[in-house]
């Protein structure tokens, strides 16, 4: 199998947040890329991974990606099909799904994220979708993966407006708040991969892409980063997976 162009960034950051679902029973994803990642990762890596989008469709197996959350397809191809009322009571709210993919505008230290505005809430220079269920999926779902661009603009020191939790002001929030799942295990970005320290519970950097440049990630993250003894190369995208990819994509 061969594979004429190299990968580009976002391609990488699909195929790494693709093999985090090798062995997961269940995601919960929206549109965009962490579509993208799923319908890869049932294609290369775990054909009975069961996809759950948040229109309410259960065990959707899509041939192309969708276009929204409401793509024919997916009810076409799915196992069920509920409300989304019963998707957060019955499969959210209690834990029934494993991971869960997001997305934010902006992403804190401790891996809580925005998505309501940009400024100040009452006159914000941009107003954003909002929550959607976000704080619920964050709260109970099995673990949560974020996907987001590295940019400064992004990793902010401080969040304008806190419409997720993901760790809180640290060890112990989320306990606190009495949320079942365990938060934000990775954020996957098209430079590395950060992962919340088990202690403090900040990111870390424990991932780098390959061609990624370590100062370049410090420039565009807004805080101090930390950066892990055991800061690991990500490995390159095998051919399969680029070409499979580079086929989802071309459908």
């Amino acid at each position: 199998m061969t594979v004429e162009a190299p990968a580009s960034a976002g391609e990488i950051q699909t195929i790494v947040a693709a093999r985090r679902l090798r062995d997961t029973r269940t995601v919960f994803i929206g549109v965009g890329r962490p579509s993208t990642a799923a319908i890869l990762a049932r294609m290369v890596h775990n054909p009975d991974l069961v996809l759950v989008y948040e229109s309410g469709t259960i065990g959707a197996k899509p041939f192309h990606i969708p276009l929204s959350i409401g793509d024919g397809e997916l009810a076409q191809t799915a196992d069920s099909v509920v409300t989304v009322p019963e998707m957060f009571n019955y499969w959210i709210g209690p834990g029934r799904i494993d991971v869960a993919f997001l997305g934010a505008a902006q992403i804190d230290r401790h891996a809580n994220l925005n998505s309501t505005v940009i400024g100040d809430y009452e006159h914000p220079k941009t107003r954003l979708p909002g929550a959607g269920g976000a704080p619920e999926i964050a709260a109970s779902c099995g673990e949560v993966i974020v996907i987001a661009p590295h940019a400064k603009r992004t990793f902010v020191e401080k969040l304008d407006f806190c419409t997720t939790v993901g760790h809180g002001d640290g060890p112990g929030a989320r306990e606190r708040l009495g949320f079942r799942g365990k938060g934000p295990t990775a954020v996957i970005t098209d430079l590395g991969v950060l992962e919340p320290d088990p202690d403090t519970k900040e990111l870390v950097l424990t991932q780098i892409h390959p061609g990624t440049d370590l100062d370049e990630i410090r420039e565009k993250t807004g805080w101090e980063l930390d950066v892990s003894d055991d800061l690991r190369t990500t490995e390159p995208p095998t051919a399969e997976e680029l070409a499979k990819l580079r086929e989802l994509l071309d459908r």
